[in-house]
């Protein structure tokens, strides 16, 4: 179907190096849209093309730091010198600043910093833009940890701690934030919607935790690299034109119980 084409659109996606950025790059690279990706690093920017350009993709990669409001508004104009719109705005960047619940409140204030103000002046300063237009899909990476409470059962005996406050406090907060953003927006046909991912499997997780977390999704399994290829083009696209103000859990299961 034509509709789910992002052929034409131009597509911001933020921190788009890591595990789902890169999928979501792909995703929508592969559905036609002209995909700008960033990094904090500037000296990575050619070896982020590069690394797409290997997996068959054409994405373009710039230089922003969420936590810095000058940082936010110069790459609104540098997309303007490039394209004249965007179409499509991905909240994907991430600061992973806490590791455990009593790390010192500078590192939860330095969260804060990048992943409550700067996901709200980006998401601002785009969606301004959107709405001058007429028309654009904003689309937040949520995750089962904004959903749900921790499950301790899951780490016992492991070298790892999913016991991150930091993470739980601005997921879950991004779900609503995404309902007031659609709200906001909405008289001027912009949509706003969050993607939820559950546990994403990688050669990294240990089998112990893997078997574990298998068995609290209804599928049986943590997610592949493909599986928010689907979520993120119908979002981004003309296909879901009447969808705002929604979260849907990509987690096999794991949040419906």
């Amino acid at each position: 179907m034509q509709s789910f084409s992002l052929a034409g659109k131009t597509v911001l996606l933020t921190g788009g190096a890591g595990l789902y950025g890169t999928q979501i790059a792909i995703a929508c690279a592969q559905a036609g849209g002209s995909v700008y990706v960033t990094s904090r690093d500037e000296s990575r920017l050619e070896a982020i093309e590069e690394k797409f350009r290997q997996e068959g993709c054409t994405v373009h990669a710039l230089q922003f730091d969420q936590e810095n409001l000058s940082s936010i508004a110069a790459i609104r104009d540098k997309l303007e010198e490039r394209e004249g719109k965007c179409d499509v705005l991905i909240n994907n960047a991430v600061a992973r600043t806490m590791s455990h619940y009593n790390d010192s409140l500078e590192s939860f204030a330095r969260s804060m910093a990048v992943n409550a103000t700067g996901l709200f002046e980006i998401t601002r300063v785009i969606g301004d833009w959107m709405a001058e237009k007429g028309s654009g899909s904003i689309i937040n990476i949520g995750s089962i940890q904004g959903m749900v409470g921790p499950d301790p059962t899951l780490y016992e005996g492991l070298p790892l701690n999913g016991l991150v406050p930091d993470y739980f406090f601005h997921k879950g907060g991004m779900v609503n934030f995404t309902r007031f953003i659609a709200s906001y927006y909405g008289a001027r046909q912009v949509r706003c919607n969050c993607i939820s991912p559950g546990g994403f499997q990688t050669e990294k997780n240990l089998p112990e935790f893997v078997h574990r977390y298998n068995d609290r999704t209804m599928l049986g399994r943590m997610a592949k690299s493909d599986d928010i290829w689907g979520p993120i083009v119908f979002l981004a696209s003309d296909a879901s034109q009447y969808v705002t103000g929604t979260n849907l859990p990509v987690d096999g299961g794991y949040t419906a119980k």
